[in-house]
């Protein structure tokens, strides 16, 4: 992952973050503008479950559960300190557990949570939602989304040990909407 920063974000130096605190709060990465005094902190998030597929859409973390209680996904959790998203798609692996290639695409999160909000889609919406929502199991279409070139909710309910509910989002929406970047 590092080779591919220093490839294709020559403007920042990047610090790789190994404290369990930092990483808790959401900074895997620190990016230092070269130029000024400008710093981010990026969130790395990989679709592990994926490798050797290339799937068009990311799962933005709303909810999960952890010893039978919801708790606040990373997406609306306002404890992370994360300025932008690394979605790090594409995987692929020719030998068991070396990654051979991947894209990367920066998100950032105050425009994305911005952008939501202007249609509605908020933590308190989606709260409201998952609780009139509970029993449902897989996609669940939003009205302000078009599930087929922007997003729609899933309820991992059935399948998944800590039971994720995720904001399904089309990278390729993300990028026309002005809040994403593909860097690889």
């Amino acid at each position: 992952m590092d080779s591919y920063y220093q490839k294709h974000l020559k403007k920042y130096a990047f610090e790789r973050i190994s404290n369990r605190r930092q990483q808790l709060q959401g900074i895997d990465l620190v990016l230092k503008d070269k130029f000024s005094d400008a710093f981010y902190y990026v969130d790395e998030k990989a679709q592990l479950d994926y490798v050797n597929e290339s799937l068009p859409t990311f799962a933005f973390e709303l909810f999960y559960e952890k010893e039978g209680a919801k708790k606040q996904g990373w997406l609306f959790d306002v404890s992370k300190k994360t300025h932008f998203y690394a979605l790090v798609t594409s995987i692929f692996s020719d030998v068991d557990k070396v990654f051979t290639s991947c894209n990367i695409t920066l998100v950032n999160r105050e425009k994305l949570i911005l952008h939501l909000s202007t249609l509605g889609l908020t933590r308190e919406f989606f709260e409201q939602s998952v609780q009139d929502n509970r029993d449902v199991h897989g996609k669940f279409i939003l009205k302000k989304l078009c599930p087929k070139k922007q997003g729609c909710l899933y309820f991992s309910t059935q399948n998944k040990a800590e039971k994720p509910i995720n904001l399904i989002l089309r990278l390729s929406y993300l990028e026309q909407i002005g809040v994403a970047k593909r860097l690889v």
